[in-house]
């Protein structure tokens, strides 16, 4: 048995000015081939689970072509064309295969593609027809469409948020591939639509914890295969950009449309508990201050690049330098200016600094201050944290400034802080310091939730500022919740 695997995947945060061109794939990767094995075997990423449980089952995997890019803004028409003929023509060249699994994001936007996932889909199914199966997974913030269900076999989204099973998504993923391609399961999709749309909402916590113990429930039932609760991308503006609850079941339609209905209705229930107000950034630190002993993790939910942000926001971080906290750490934040500098001047000197705010004024006026250069690193290390552990993550040249009391780590390439290894790469041990600040929505919480003693999370402005009243939507359907009151 033969299985095409690869992938595609970007989060398109469509109010940001930054367009995603080929040079951020690229530059973060693009994959042919081997290179997909090479790198994904034994990593706890979704491709990396398609491969172990096909290798489990003696399959014959093909690797064809895998690219993804950090959030950002819109991808250009050129930019998806390249992007697709790599995808398309490395399955042709893959020869006859029994089916196809793909590594999809679900949130992703083009120029004349407001469904980037059901384009792709639709080029694929061009290619090789409909009698191939294709099973897709996906990410928890997907704007699933209509193109998605009718194009794919079936859609398996990630439960968590941090994404601490894209892993076991891939596995699935591969698992009921298998089954379809021997004829064992007829899956049926239904989704269910709901006028909300959501703010970052971890798992980890009610209100959405207990909306996945209902999905997870109805799995218990024979004939389901899969019940997720999608929270959406809500950073995009979209007509149809809301949450959905999607229901795959062995042939049976009625089913999987009564499920639906269910928990979406269990989640309409509760549709005011997902809106909370965050302190801001001097306001959390206060309340970090008042703590006893540390480490105490503050988020700055607002500047997550992780969902399309500049990363070089200076909201909390000016706030942490002019309270001058001592044994506090912020890490990290994108300035390759800075960093160029540090790295020209070397240990031990003092450099002056204009450190981040240099990508729009939205996210903070840069920090004009007098810095220590304590560390200097290439940026390179692989990621521990249960999301995705086994990655190799390079964000460029790297220091750490020594401003004040506060420990500043200055990247050149963006990124949400995942865990703490870029800290210990520059020689902090982020358990002996008081105040730890990242920028991060909750993807930080899978390797910080065991090391803090408390999390707090603080909001200002930016391009994922928890309020979505903030933003300027102009396509999306309305009414909708927040921004009507339903």
């Amino acid at each position: 048995m033969r299985v095409a695997i690869g992938g595609i995947s970007h989060e398109t945060n469509t109010f940001s000015n930054v367009k995603t061109t080929i040079e951020y794939f690229k530059n973060l990767e693009w994959e042919h081939g081997q290179e997909i094995l090479d790198n994904h075997t034994g990593v706890r990423d979704f491709l990396g689970g398609m491969i172990a449980e096909g290798m489990r089952q003696g399959v014959e995997l093909v690797p064809t072509f895998s690219t993804r890019a950090n959030p950002s803004g819109l991808i250009p028409r050129e930019t998806l064309d390249e992007i697709l003929d790599n995808l398309l023509s490395s399955i042709r060249q893959a020869g006859p295969v029994d089916g196809i699994c793909l590594a999809l994001h679900g949130g992703g936007i083009a120029e004349g593609a407001d469904d980037l996932e059901g384009t792709i889909l639709t080029k694929v199914r061009e290619v090789v027809g409909y009698e191939i199966p294709i099973v897709v997974t996906l990410d928890l913030h997907a704007n699933l469409t209509d193109t998605m269900l009718k194009e794919a076999n079936a859609l398996f989204g990630v439960n968590f948020y941090p994404h601490v099973d894209c892993y076991e998504r891939g596995e699935e993923a591969m698992a009921n591939l298998l089954k379809i391609i021997k004829g064992e399961c007829k899956p049926v999709m239904r989704l269910k639509k709901l006028p909300m749309m959501l703010s970052s909402s971890t798992t980890d916590l009610s209100p959405a914890k207990d909306i996945n113990e209902i999905c997870w429930e109805w799995e218990k039932q024979p004939s389901v295969i899969d019940c997720t609760f999608f929270h959406g991308f809500s950073q995009t503006d979209l007509p149809d950009m809301r949450v959905g609850v999607l229901t795959i079941t062995d042939n049976d339609p009625e089913l999987a449309e009564r499920i639906c209905e269910d928990v979406t209705a269990k989640i309409w229930e509760r549709r005011h508990e997902f809106y909370i107000e965050h302190p801001g950034p001097s306001e959390g630190l206060e309340l970090a201050l008042q703590e006893e002993g540390g480490p105490i993790v503050i988020n700055e939910t607002s500047d997550n690049p992780g969902a399309g942000t500049p990363g070089d926001g200076t909201h909390l971080l000016r706030a942490m330098i002019e309270m001058n906290i001592p044994n506090s750490c912020f890490g990290f934040i994108c300035d390759p200016e800075t960093v160029e500098a540090a790295h020209q001047s070397g240990v031990g000197t003092y450099i002056d600094v204009r450190l981040g705010g240099k990508t729009d004024k939205l996210h903070g006026e840069p920090i004009e201050a007098r810095a220590y250069v304590k560390t200097l690193s290439d940026g390179q290390f692989v990621q521990t944290s249960v999301m995705n552990r086994g990655r190799k993550v390079n964000l460029g040249k790297a220091a750490r400034l020594q401003i004040g009391n506060v420990d500043v780590i200055v990247s050149s390439r963006k990124s949400q802080t995942m865990d703490e290894q870029v800290f210990l790469l520059h020689g902090i041990d982020v358990t002996m310091y008081k105040i730890v600040a990242l920028k991060s929505e909750n993807h930080f919480r899978a390797a910080f939730t065991p090391l803090a003693k408390k999390i707090i999370t603080v909001d200002s402005p930016g391009l994922s500022s928890f309020n979505l009243k903030y933003y300027n939507y102009t396509r999306v359907q309305r009414p909708v919740m927040p921004l009507d009151e339903l």
